[in-house]
């Protein structure tokens, strides 16, 4: 809530009866508001290379004959429709004109293997999927999938853009409680989690985040990341069109690409993953490294002057002290950048915001769709994750130890349906007064700030019986990525007798460390001088760490883990 008491979604009681009858407009019923407040403002923008923009009210009127086009085409209230490709234009008006036709959405992750891909379209029994060129032929051969659309006018026939209804079908119109999208949780072996999220979910999730942050028609958000995720897709995606605000689609994460996109693009929203931050802020302090010692130590305590103002006065000078440091980065036009999707380290929180970027971290899963908690800019708190929506959500802190760490719970309407058919599964972690159990450990402060301290399958039980949290530990390093490129923490049995475990860094050591070293990846006359470095950064680290927490196993990796495309790691190592 802003500071004259009113709601960022007071707006919404001038439709309220006309365009929509519920507590909350559908997502269709909300696009069209949108599109009625702000026809002319861009909507939905990619470079390929060169700038292609649909307003909103271009952007309906292609949503609305494609959704036509499912309805006179054997689409009904509530088939599934999977959609599955890079991040574009084609993407969101697919998306909502599968919503605009009254079906579920199916986002599929575009880089999971085609077996992975298959099992999801085998879960979820789409009547029609929506794919980009490069999977098309695979989807085609594959029966699941139902008929095959294209995004990309490379394939005109089928080509979303290009398929037009023969007349004025009457489009079914969903209710705020219906289900608006299955979100699958991953594609691997056996079946399928699918999270089921409604319109209310997503509705009521965007416009609620906006007590914790002003956003306006005139942001620019950039979708960087896999739209079909649930960060993007609320957080990006949805939380633009709730403002009338624009979508620039990044397809690719090439730093020349990004950057270029950023600066045309000019824009004003970023939201990222820790691993993409903590990049952008190892090579803006190593520029400014490279002006020399006497250059570095005085813009750190510029930036240390920064950071005061801003705390202490609400007041801060960065953007004009570092605009050339911005500008080359490509952040100049930033207004606000968010982390989720991970545990951010304190010190790369602090050092965005020295710069003069309003810098926050937030907090959500997919099963609450899933923003839960977001940093204040004007009151955030570094170690904390964000303020929960008090007022309009619920958490609490089940069984917590005597330093008030506990399992993360959760109500709302933001909370999932359940999982598709899985009604064993959905128990177990939502009850029947609609607490859900998010397998994160954390606490609260008394102003409602969430601290998280890692996943309670994650935990590491030392023999003095203490309690370590991988993601903590893992956070120390997050300043030293140009010598770690992976570093995941795990523990391992130190005395099988008396179960008791250690704790092991599993290390990937970057490019940048070999080319300082003079080394090539690869080679083993080159192994030893790599250990010596990583041994050397391990006991730097800790040093700052509390006893038990401490790293007593060091193993170098000769390949990356597997990576999600929110690029975290997946924990399916044994220990």
């Amino acid at each position: 809530m802003n500071k004259t008491g009113t709601k960022p979604w007071d707006f919404l009681d001038n439709w309220r009866g006309t365009a929509f009858s519920g507590e909350w407009p559908t997502l269709p019923e909300m696009f069209r508001i949108t599109a009625e407040r702000f026809p002319e403002r861009a909507c939905f923008t990619v470079f390929e290379p060169d700038r292609i923009t649909l307003t909103y009210a271009q952007a309906l009127e292609r949503i609305e004959t494609l959704a036509a086009w499912f309805a006179e085409n054997g689409v009904s209230a509530g088939d599934h429709v999977a959609v599955s490709g890079k991040n574009s234009p084609e993407w969101a008006v697919a998306y909502f004109a599968v919503l605009f036709a009254g079906a579920v959405v199916i986002p599929i992750d575009y880089n999971l293997h085609d077996s992975e891909m298959d099992n999801l379209l085998k879960a979820s029994h789409p009547k029609m999927s929506c794919v980009d060129q490069e999977k098309h032929a695979h989807f085609l051969a594959t029966k699941a999938a139902g008929k095959v659309l294209s995004l990309s006018p490379a394939i005109p026939e089928t080509y979303v853009y290009s398929l037009k209804p023969k007349g004025s079908p009457k489009l079914p119109a969903a209710a705020e409680g219906d289900l608006a999208a299955i979100m699958f949780t991953s594609g691997t072996m056996g079946v399928p989690k699918g999270v089921m999220l409604t319109h209310r979910n997503f509705v009521a999730d965007s416009y609620i985040a906006q007590t914790n942050l002003d956003i306006f028609h005139t942001d620019i958000f950039y979708a960087l990341l896999p739209i079909h995720h649930a960060y993007t897709m609320l957080a990006v995606f949805i939380e633009a069109v709730s403002v009338g605000a624009e979508v620039v689609f990044g397809k690719s994460m090439a730093v020349t690409r990004m950057l270029k996109e950023l600066r045309d693009g000019k824009i004003t929203m970023l939201l990222g993953v820790p691993l993409l931050f903590n990049k952008l802020l190892a090579g803006i302090m190593r520029g400014i490294k490279e002006k020399g010692p006497a250059v570095y130590g005085l813009i750190r305590v510029m930036m240390g002057i920064s950071y005061l103002s801003k705390k202490l006065f609400g007041v801060n000078p960065g953007k004009k002290l570092f605009g050339a440091v911005l500008d080359k980065a490509g952040l100049a036009s930033i207004r606000i950048a968010i982390s989720g999707g991970g545990p951010l380290a304190a010190s790369v929180f602090r050092q965005f915001n020295e710069l003069g970027i309003d810098f926050v971290q937030g907090y959500g899963l997919t099963e609450t769709s899933p923003i839960v908690a977001l940093n204040p800019i004007e009151r955030f708190k570094i170690e904390s994750v964000g303020r929960y929506f008090h007022g309009y959500m619920e958490m609490k802190i089940l069984d917590p130890d005597e330093e008030g760490v506990g399992e993360v719970a959760i109500r709302g309407p933001m909370v999932m349906k359940g999982y598709y058919n899985m009604p064993e599964a959905t128990a177990e972690v939502l009850d029947s007064d609609g607490w859900f159990r998010t397998g994160d450990l954390g606490h609260l402060d008394r102003e409602h700030y969430l601290y998280l301290a890692g996943r309670a399958k994650n935990m590491i039980v030392t023999e003095g019986g203490k309690n370590v949290y991988p993601e903590e530990i893992e956070n120390a390093f997050q300043l030293h990525y140009d010598d770690v490129e992976q570093i995941t923490v795990k523990g391992y049995v130190v005395d099988k007798a008396m179960k008791t475990e250690g704790i092991e860094a599993l290390v990937y050591p970057s490019d940048g460390l070999y080319q300082r070293l003079g080394l090539i990846r690869g080679a083993t006359e080159g192994d030893e001088d790599v250990k010596k470095e990583i041994d050397a950064l391990v006991e730097k680290v800790n040093r700052g760490l509390q006893p038990y927490q401490r790293i007593s196993k060091v193993t170098m990796l000769t390949e990356p883990l597997e990576m999600t495309t929110k690029r975290t790691v997946k924990r399916n190592f044994a220990k």
